[in-house]
């Protein structure tokens, strides 16, 4: 049994595991996304997330802790010049998990781990304005008309008032 043992062992001993989690967030960070199996991206998550969140900080301290870590130092300079400002208003979930199928060798499964990207972030916020009975209020115009709760429509405002004033 597993009791109180934190952490994946990917099969590998320490060295062979903390080497590929080293070289698989440089990469990341490099390319901004990487094919690899699903196991290996959910253990790099974490650490890749603890990574940006360093870039955020910003301080000596951060940075050198990051170089620490990640392979190259170029990678490093990136992620606390670039990424530290797209990342800068948001509080977590950095990173994306999409599934791609599975490996022709060991049918293991296989994904694509990516950087959000700040645009993506604005766009994939909805706003939905509830009344205070709990109905949901749909803002929608269509054609000059605006759609209540209940499914009507009546004529906006500015029509209504043009229609009177000649």
């Amino acid at each position: 049994m597993r009791h109180r043992k934190a952490g994946k062992k990917l099969g590998r001993d320490s060295g062979h595991r903390k080497a590929i989690l080293r070289n698989l967030v440089t990469s990341l960070f490099r390319h901004e996304e990487v094919s690899t199996t699903y196991a290996k991206a959910k253990v790099l998550c974490p650490i890749a997330e603890k990574m940006i969140t360093l870039a955020k900080k910003g301080d000596l301290h951060a940075r050198r802790q990051a170089l620490s870590y990640i392979m190259d130092k170029s990678v490093t300079h990136k992620l606390f010049d670039q990424m530290k400002d797209r990342f800068s208003g948001r509080q977590g979930g950095y990173i994306r998990i999409l599934k791609t199928g599975h490996r022709t060798g060991d049918n293991a499964p296989l994904v694509i781990i990516q950087l959000l990207l700040a645009d993506e972030e604005e766009s994939s916020r909805k706003t939905i304005k509830k009344r205070p009975s709990g109905e949901r209020e749909a803002t929608n115009e269509v054609s000059g008309k605006k759609a209540d709760s209940k499914g009507k429509t009546r004529a906006s405002e500015d029509k209504q008032e043009k229609v009177e004033k000649p």
